[in-house]
């Protein structure tokens, strides 16, 4: 819980830049499926756009469900909940039950938006050894938020971006 606090932190403080910092600025936030997990990706970006061409460099944290189930949090009769060892039964910190694990990861997107908002184009995504190539597109839902799908092998993601 600790590291989807700190990465959501994060995203925040840097999304609460003053506009004079944070022309181009942009932060994504998606349901993703990427090498084999679901998750949720937290990213912040920059565009650099011209003539409605855009080049998008993002970097981020793909947050998922760990691999130590060996833990589990037990609810007593009186309410009281305590993180368990599964194998032994003895109790363990909470900290052990939260199974989330964290993984950074970085984007470049190259898209082009016509002139009715729809914007489509292409991508990369760098996470550990892989680079896996997508398929992007995305319309406006606001002025400076955009709904947003991305599509690749063993690579799926949807979400909502916000420009600042």
């Amino acid at each position: 819980m600790k590291k989807i606090l700190a990465a959501a932190l994060a995203v925040v403080a840097v999304g609460a830049a003053p506009s004079a910092l944070a022309n181009g600025l942009i932060v994504e936030a998606n349901g993703a499926r990427a090498n084999s997990e679901w998750g949720g990706e937290l990213g912040l970006g920059y565009d650099l756009s011209i003539s409605g061409f855009t080049l998008r460099p993002i970097a981020g944290a793909f947050i998922y469900r760990g691999d130590n189930d060996r833990y589990e949090e037990d609810t007593f009769s009186n309410g009281q909940t305590r993180c368990r060892d599964s194998r032994n039964g003895q109790f363990a910190s909470d900290s052990k039950c939260d199974n989330a694990a964290v993984k950074a990861y970085g984007k470049i997107e190259a898209t082009y938006t016509l002139l009715g908002g729809i914007e489509f184009g292409g991508g990369a995504r760098f996470s550990g050894e892989k680079v896996r190539p997508y398929g992007t597109i995305s319309a406006p839902l606001a002025p400076r938020i955009r709904i947003k799908g991305n599509v690749g092998d063993h690579y799926y993601a949807a979400g909502l971006r916000a420009a600042f």
